[in-house]
């Protein structure tokens, strides 16, 4: 996904198009995310004036929902899940391997910007752990080999 440089007149339009709802905040960081794959830092002083919340209140709901960022994710993102029923049949190995194959840590992207790996807690596939997401698309029963695959097709 590319990243547009967000522009302060861009900011203001997202948010002026959203304040006349309940309860807007969630609708504002979701069409910013939208429009730049981020919520940009340029973003959150507009952000908080506008609807009257102090920078910590901010913070706390943009690091409490997983799916928010700070900075754009790659072209592909690959979730892998970290809950107990994907552990226990192998997801802790296959995330080690997948990160080590990559290089990359937790919420990190490779080097040539194809694939961002994040830890996700559960995607609903306990019968046919361990689980993984490359974007859109739930697998299951991923083991290394088919990990493998799903890298190369995403580019990485």
């Amino acid at each position: 996904m590319s990243s547009p440089t967000p522009a302060t007149e861009d900011i203001q339009t997202i948010l002026a198009e959203h304040l006349h709802l309940e309860g807007p905040l969630l609708p504002i960081l979701h069409a910013l995310q939208e429009a730049f794959g981020h919520i940009p830092k340029a973003a959150h002083p507009l952000i908080t004036d506008a609807l009257n919340i102090s920078r910590a209140e901010l913070h706390g709901v943009i690091s409490f929902y997983h799916d928010f960022r700070d900075k754009p994710a790659g072209r592909h993102v690959l979730k892998i899940c970290r809950a107990e029923a994907c552990q226990s049949m192998g997801g802790t190995v296959l995330a080690e391997a997948t990160l080590a194959k990559l290089g990359v840590a937790w919420h990190g992207t490779t080097p040539n910007g194809a694939v961002t790996v994040e830890p996700v807690y559960c995607l609903g596939l306990c019968a046919c752990a361990p689980a993984a997401m490359l974007d859109d698309r739930v697998l299951g029963r991923v083991d290394e080999e088919r990990m493998g695959k799903l890298l190369a097709e995403a580019g990485a």
